[in-house]
């Protein structure tokens, strides 16, 4: 029985294997997405690894430095240093902008943390090259999605930026790569005004009635104030092993009267807020190319056993059984499901690392894949076999 079905496939071995490649290629997209997907969420899970927080102080009633924006004085800081619990507090400032190195422009999210004290939460947790900067200004450490090298320049606003150090999976929640600076230069990326925008300001606050007759001095503290770049998105705070994590959160929220978010909180921000409709999105289209490859598979087995009506007929004439004839039809579907699927899996892995965002495989959306592809292969070797056994071997001959 066996040697029939594999006779009948040497016979046209070459229709059979580009039909096999043809359906793996469609199998190969259906990885590829619930890979983007699967990637997604690893993103977001690497943003949270890779910040080294237990928790994240912000503005009250925010949810947080990605997903809306947050305000803190940097000051803020030392208060949450010297809390019970507390082992290390470290500014940050998260803001996702465009940088421009040759005459490309690329996008990133820049991260602004206190680079040059080491061990602070915030910090790339490994480095794959170079260092981290020990300048105060004007270095960074950019992830190696971006394509940048060491030695690079790279302009922030108005600013050139040296690239020192390379990490990787260093990425936010929508891919792009992070680019690491000094608290300084992202500060003032993000507050610092052109001189156009500062002397609009001026001229619009020498025309306040209440500062009428004011001396120079008080007017010169009021144009800095308002040029002050002192603030920042976020203190990532690192409790001491041990520490009641719901207690320091307590001490933050009651007597600092902040917004402070854990672990979890900020995972279920990130996965069911921040990247929820992506998500959606993805899995219709999934669902939607998961039906559309059942029906094809399902069309490509038919076609191939009504092609054979001929063939089959002669073997019903010559005494052939029914049994024996749909094992062989059988064979042949689950024989193309498992040349559709090697071939999609090895073609979703060589494609993926092609794509722009980051493409996680697993083994399991592969089982499950194998198993969807032969119960679906099962299925229409049933409406194959129905169809081959109800045929008139004389119609069939005479055709």
């Amino acid at each position: 029985m066996i040697s029939l079905a594999g006779r009948d496939i040497a016979h046209a071995w070459g229709r059979f294997l580009f039909t096999g490649l043809g359906l793996g290629l469609l199998l190969g997209v259906t990885l590829t997405m619930a890979g983007v997907y699967r990637g997604m969420v690893d993103d977001a899970q690497a943003l949270l690894d890779g910040s080294g927080a237990d928790l994240w102080v912000v503005q009250k009633d925010t949810l947080g430095p990605w997903a809306e924006p947050s305000a803190l004085p940097d000051d803020l800081r030392a208060s949450l240093s010297s809390l019970p619990g507390v082992e290390a507090a470290a500014n940050a400032i998260y803001l996702t902008l465009q940088v421009r190195h040759g005459q490309r422009d690329l996008r990133v999210m820049l991260v602004g943390i206190e680079l040059q004290q080491a061990l602070l939460p915030g910090q790339p947790p490994q480095l794959i090259a170079g260092r981290l900067p020990t300048a105060r200004r004007f270095e960074a450490v950019v992830d190696i999605a971006s394509g940048l090298n060491l030695g690079d320049t790279v302009w922030l606003r108005r600013q050139p930026l040296t690239i020192v150090g390379l990490t990787r999976r260093m990425v936010s929640s929508g891919g792009d790569p992070m680019l690491f600076v000094n608290l300084p230069d992202a500060q003032e990326a993000q507050y610092r005004r052109d001189p156009e925008a500062v002397r609009a300001q001026r001229a619009r606050t020498d025309l306040l009635p209440a500062l009428a007759g004011v001396n120079e001095d008080v007017r010169s503290a009021i144009d800095a104030l308002q040029q002050s770049t002192g603030s920042v998105n976020t203190v990532l705070v690192r409790l001491s092993p041990g520490a009641d994590a719901q207690a320091v959160t307590r001490a933050i929220r009651e007597g600092l009267a902040l917004g402070v978010h854990d672990r979890a909180a900020m995972q279920d921000i990130l996965i069911a807020k921040l990247i929820a409709t992506s998500a959606r999105q993805i899995a219709m289209f999934l669902v939607i190319l998961a039906i559309v490859s059942a029906a094809i598979v399902a069309f490509i087995i038919y076609t191939l056993t009504l092609g054979k009506l001929r063939e089959i007929a002669v073997l019903k004439l010559i005494g052939t059984r029914n049994r024996t004839i749909a094992l062989m039809i059988l064979q042949q579907a689950l024989a193309l499901g498992l040349i559709g699927f090697a071939s999609g899996r090895i073609s979703a892995h060589l494609w993926a690392p092609y794509f722009p965002k980051f493409v996680l495989l697993i083994p399991e959306d592969s089982l499950r894949a194998l198993a969807l592809t032969l119960v679906v292969c099962a299925l229409a070797s049933a409406l194959a076999i129905r169809a081959a056994l109800t045929v008139d071997p004389a119609e069939a001959i005479g055709g």
